[in-house]
């Protein structure tokens, strides 16, 4: 495939109770914001909210299926949390070339995940291994 800086794709997925309990399960990450209604109520939120890398696996998503794709190797990824995920959001990951760097075969990539509100909850940097 031919990369060209300004290329992009995306992933779109709505967040479900499931989802956050799975991920919880995953990572042992049971803080109650994401598990814990009751508790929820307290914070500043009102309401429990995604996992931050649940989000940030969107991302993972794009880079490995779309852009890039199979075969790309992930080598690092910066990332700012900027506003809540909560539960029955429709959120959408999307990745574009920023810049190639052939003698190493490598990109970098913008990373951004919207809300359905087209509210940035996510923003960062990632730079990949392309696929030979």
């Amino acid at each position: 495939m031919t990369y060209q800086v300004g290329q992009s794709a995306s992933v779109t997925k709505t967040i479900t109770e499931t989802d956050v309990y799975l991920f919880a399960g995953i990572t042992g990450d049971l803080n109650p914001a994401h598990v814990n209604e009751t508790y929820a109520a307290g914070t500043r939120f009102k309401h429990r909210i995604a996992h931050g890398m649940l989000s940030a696996g969107l991302i993972s998503a794009v880079l490995g299926t779309q852009l890039p794709g199979p075969g790309s190797i992930y080598m690092s990824q910066s990332l700012k949390f900027l506003a809540p995920v909560y539960l029955g959001d429709t959120i959408t990951a999307t990745a574009t070339i920023k810049e190639l760097i052939p003698e190493k075969n490598r990109a970098v990539l913008t990373t951004e995940v919207v809300n359905q509100e087209g509210k940035v909850v996510t923003a960062g940097e990632a730079m990949l291994l392309l696929p030979a």
